[in-house]
């Protein structure tokens, strides 16, 4: 039981990552599009499902406060202020992007809030998983390192690298449904921002291997881990050759491909622990009543329904994205 708990939060994450990473990208790319027609078109890619996505964050947070009260106590401890500053960016953004398109006097007010709601949310994101690798500091199953214990440089990189990397999958999600000028620009920032992620996945390693970090010596005591960098440096030359051959299907598949090898190598060198190197997967988990409970409420039916939700609504938004007037 506490295993398929473990799957469901991994999924939920996932899931997460891809489907609200690209539309926090195009609301990151949203601030450079040039132009009114740009900007709509921009959120017409996202409209049906932007919500949707945001879902998943919800998944992943009611997964862990039931199956693994433990971390999310402990965590929520740790990264109050970021996860605030997250939420209020989601919230911000939300607000923005069913304002604007009424609000035609203050449109330009919501258009800059957009923009920094997504970079705010992306942001925080990625200096949380970047402190949960540096390390946070516990004592007795407390979180004792400080309000601003998560704020270290390493964190600040890792959020200016996820930052990077949604706005890599914005743009591929916006060549794939996307013609015409707002494919054209966006398909010329695919290789500055894939250039830039590169940068700070060498620059993370060369801080792992300056600092020592524990998670390096599970890369070494696991040679299998580095399937994962192989296979997202596959999917790094698909995107290359996609992207000289003015493919439109390919870049955005590759990206989300390499976001999995990523996730999975982050998953599997932090295993068997929750909070690495401090809470294991069995200290965390809740009572096998508790976890049996939740089973037969959200692990047999919400989720699957879920999944089921999100590949209906795919299906029926597949394909480029329609030019007609809507209220977006």
């Amino acid at each position: 039981m506490v295993m398929f708990w473990v799957a469901l939060l991994a999924i939920s994450i996932l899931i997460y990552l891809l489907l609200d990473g690209f539309d926090l990208g195009v609301g990151m790319l949203f601030g450079l599009a040039d132009g009114e027609a740009g900007r709509a078109e921009m959120l017409r890619t996202i409209a049906p499902v932007w919500d949707g996505n945001e879902t998943w964050l919800v998944v992943a947070g009611v997964i862990m406060w039931g199956a693994f009260p433990v971390v999310y106590a402990m965590l929520m401890s740790a990264f109050y202020i970021p996860v605030v500053v997250m939420l209020l960016g989601l919230i911000l953004r939300g607000v923005a992007f069913e304002f604007r398109g009424k609000a035609s006097r203050s449109r330009q007010i919501w258009d800059i809030s957009f923009t920094v709601g997504s970079f705010a949310a992306s942001f925080m994101q990625g200096a949380m998983v970047g402190a949960l690798v540096k390390g946070l500091q516990f004592s007795n199953g407390e979180y004792v390192g400080g309000t601003f214990g998560w704020l270290t440089g390493f964190s600040v990189l890792c959020g200016i690298g996820l930052c990077f990397g949604y706005a890599l999958l914005g743009a591929c999600w916006l060549v794939r449904k996307c013609e015409g000028p707002i494919r054209d620009a966006t398909r010329r920032q695919i290789p500055f921002l894939a250039v830039a992620v590169l940068a700070f996945l060498v620059v993370v390693f060369t801080h792992a291997l300056v600092e020592h970090l524990p998670i390096l010596r599970r890369w070494i005591q696991r040679p299998y881990l580095f399937v994962f960098p192989l296979i997202g440096a596959g999917a790094a030359a698909v995107l290359a050759t996609s992207i000289l051959r003015h493919d439109d299907y390919w870049p955005f598949h590759m990206v989300a491909l390499i976001f999995a090898s990523a996730f999975g190598t982050l998953a599997l060198s932090f295993w068997p622990y929750m909070i690495p190197f401090v809470v294991t997967i069995d200290e965390a988990a809740a009572p096998h009543a508790s976890l049996a409970f939740m089973f037969w409420g959200e692990g047999l039916f919400v989720f699957p329904l879920m999944l089921l939700y999100v590949a209906v609504g795919y299906r029926v938004f597949r394909g480029k994205t329609a030019t007609a007037a809507d209220h977006y």
